[in-house]
């Protein structure tokens, strides 16, 4: 039987014209009972001029592709966004993308078209998961009529999900991606940096999945969203 997700892949499919998006709903989705060790993934982090996606502008992309319980570091991408307007001061001070730099980037729908492909037939892995899926989606929307159904896990959600399983008392900022990082004792890596945090993303989870696997595997309906 089809999942909803499945169907509305199927469905949007039928109406997306030729190209990446319609190339992208051709590959079907990896099965949740799936041994989460046995898939590909892509770990995706995109730096954007805000949280907005129906407002704001996304100024980086960045994705790195993992299979079973490797990164291939081969497949490390990093791209600066150009866009139709000045960078806002407080996003330049935090992403360090600055308007010559963004000047000089590929077109957003080029980005995307190139993105595409990496996600094709893979799960998603990226931090607070639905900046990334809002965004990306979006730009498929305003580039090809249809939004991106995906599968996703979400680094944040899961690290949630340990600390109230498990009773553990934290703040806000114990959720975030570095500070999640250091509770596993993994690489520190500038913050805000598209492809440096996709990697601490990537990493982030095969720390997670280590942790609950007991060397039996878990399907992969135990991380998805």
């Amino acid at each position: 039987m089809l999942s909803l997700l499945d169907w509305q892949r199927r469905w949007r499919l039928r109406r997306a014209p030729p190209g990446p998006l319609r190339d992208y709903l051709q590959q079907p989705f990896a099965h949740p009972r799936t041994d989460y060790r046995e898939l590909e993934y892509l770990a995706i982090d995109l730096e954007t001029t805000g949280l907005d996606s129906r407002r704001d502008l996304i100024l980086s992309v960045g994705y790195v592709v993992l299979r079973g319980v490797r990164i291939d570091l081969s497949t490390a991408r990093h791209q600066v966004v150009r866009i139709d307007r000045s960078i806002p001061e407080a996003s330049a001070v935090i992403h360090q993308i600055t308007d010559d730099q963004s000047a000089e980037g590929c077109e957003l729908v080029d980005a995307i078209a190139e993105l595409l492909p990496a996600l094709a037939g893979r799960i998603m892995i990226a931090h607070h998961a639905s900046i990334e899926q809002s965004f990306i989606s979006n730009a498929c929307k305003h580039f090809w009529g249809q939004g991106l159904p995906m599968r996703i896990v979400d680094t944040q959600a899961l690290a949630l999900r340990t600390f109230e399983r498990r009773q553990i008392p934290f703040k806000v900022s114990d959720l975030r991606l570095h500070a999640l990082g250091n509770r596993y004792n993994l690489p520190r890596y500038g913050a805000h940096n598209a492809l440096s945090d996709a990697l601490a993303a990537a990493e982030l989870f095969l720390a997670q999945a280590a942790y609950r696997d007991d060397g039996r595997g878990l399907p992969l309906a135990d991380f998805l969203c």
